[in-house]
C-alpha cells in the first residue's frame, strides 16, 4: 500500500469534530464515561463505533511513566498449561482495569532479557514471570524499573520480589513413592527440554528412588515436549532396561504419548508398566486407563499472582511474598 492511499488513523480531534464537542470532552469521556452528560455520551460512543477510533495511550504513558498494563512472560505458546495460567491472571486484571501484554521467550533467558527490556520500554506497571533464573542484566533492569514483580510456577529460594507456585520436588517425590508402593522397582524418569521445572521434578524423583534403595534412571532429551516424542523415549528406555515397569514423565504430553505407544507395543498399563504424568491435562482423563498425574493449580497461581501485584500497585501491604499453592494427585488408573 502506498503512502498516498494509506488511510490515516482517526484521532481524538476527529471524534470531537464529528460530535461537535471539544477534544477535552472526548478525552474526559475516554477516562470516565459517566463524567459526560448522557446525551453527549451517547453521541461520542456512536461516533467512536462508526469511525473505529482506537485510543492512543502513548502520550499518557509518557506523561505518567505508567501504562496501566501488566507484562506477562510466557516460556511457551504451544504448552496449553499456560492458557489457564493467563486466564487466572486476567480474571483479576480485567476487574481492576489493567491490560495484559504477553511476551514469549522459548525457555531462553537471553530472549527473556530482550522481551523484558521491550515490556519495560512500554512502561508496564508490573511483571509476572514464569521462570526463576534470569540474566544479570534482567535483574538489573528490574531493579532500576522499581516495579513489583511476581515469579510464578516455582518457589525460588531467593525471589526477586514476590513468588507464587508449588514445590515440584515434593510433588514428584510424592507421586513416585506411589509408583514404588505399587510394587514397581525399575522406574525411569522421562524428561524433555531440561528447563528448571524439569530438573526440579527429576530431583524429587531421584530422592524418592534413592530413599527406596532403587537406582534412578534418566531418559532425557533437549527437544521440545510433545506426544510423538514419547515413542523415542520409550524405545530408548526399553532397549536399556528390558525389565522397565514404571515411568514418571515430566508432563502429560509425554505421559499420554508413552501410554499410547506402550499399548501399541502390547504392553499392559498398569499391570506391566505404570505411567504417571504431570499437570493433569483434561485429555488424561479421557483415555483408557485414565492417567494418574500431578494436578498443578495453574489458574489459581495466575489469579493469586495478579492479586499480589495489584495489591502492591495500590499501596496495600502484602503479608505473604512467597505463596505455596500446593498440588493434588489425580485418581487415575495408570499406576
Amino acid at each position: 500500500m502506498t503512502s498516498n492511499n494509506k488511510k490515516s488513523r482517526s484521532t481524538l480531534q476527529d471524534v470531537a469534530d464529528q460530535v461537535g464537542v471539544t477534544k477535552m470532552t472526548v478525552s474526559r469521556y475516554m477516562r470516565n464515561p459517566d463524567s459526560v452528560a448522557a446525551k453527549t455520551r451517547e453521541k461520542i460512543a456512536a461516533v467512536i463505533e462508526e469511525m473505529g477510533y482506537i485510543e492512543n495511550r502513548a502520550p499518557a504513558m509518557l506523561s505518567k511513566s505508567s501504562s496501566n498494563a501488566i507484562g506477562i512472560l510466557l516460556p511457551s505458546l504451544s504448552n496449553q498449561i499456560f492458557a489457564s495460567f493467563v486466564q487466572g491472571i486476567e480474571t483479576v486484571t480485567n476487574a481492576h482495569g489493567y491490560e495484559t501484554l504477553l511476551a514469549h521467550f522459548s525457555y531462553d533467558e537471553h530472549e527473556e532479557e530482550r522481551k523484558i527490556a521491550s515490556l519495560l520500554s512500554y512502561q508496564v506497571d508490573g511483571l509476572i514471570l514464569t521462570e526463576s533464573h534470569h540474566t544479570p542484566r534482567t535483574l538489573q533492569m528490574i531493579k532500576n524499573a522499581g516495579i513489583p514483580v511476581v515469579e510464578t510456577m516455582e518457589l525460588p529460594k531467593n525471589p526477586i520480589d514476590m513468588a507464587v507456585g508449588l514445590n515440584h520436588i515434593d510433588a514428584s517425590y510424592d507421586v513416585v513413592k506411589r509408583i514404588i508402593a505399587a510394587g514397581k522397582t525399575t522406574i525411569a524418569y522421562f524428561g524433555a527440554r531440561l528447563d528448571t521445572r524439569t530438573r526440579l521434578r527429576m530431583e524429587g524423583y531421584d530422592k524418592a528412588m534413592l530413599d527406596a534403595g532403587l537406582e534412578p534412571i534418566h531418559i532425557l532429551t533437549g527437544e521440545h515436549s510433545s506426544f510423538s516424542l514419547a515413542s523415542d523415549l520409550l524405545e530408548r528406555a526399553l532397549n536399556e532396561y528390558p525389565d522397565l515397569d514404571g515411568i514418571f514423565c515430566t508432563n502429560d504430553d509425554i505421559a499420554i504419548g508413552t501410554l499410547l505407544d506402550a499399548q501399541r507395543r502390547g504392553i499392559k498399563v498398569p499391570q506391566q508398566l505404570s505411567i504417571v504424568g504431570y499437570n493433569a491435562l483434561d485429555i488424561g482423563q479421557t483415555i483408557t486407563p485414565k492417567l494418574t498425574s500431578v494436578d498443578t493449580p495453574r489458574f489459581e497461581i495466575g489469579e493469586k499472582s495478579a492479586q499480589l501485584l495489584i495489591a502492591r500497585l495500590k499501596g496495600e501491604k502484602t503479608t505473604q511474598n512467597l505463596v505455596d499453592m500446593g498440588y493434588n494427585i489425580t485418581e487415575g488408573e495408570s499406576i
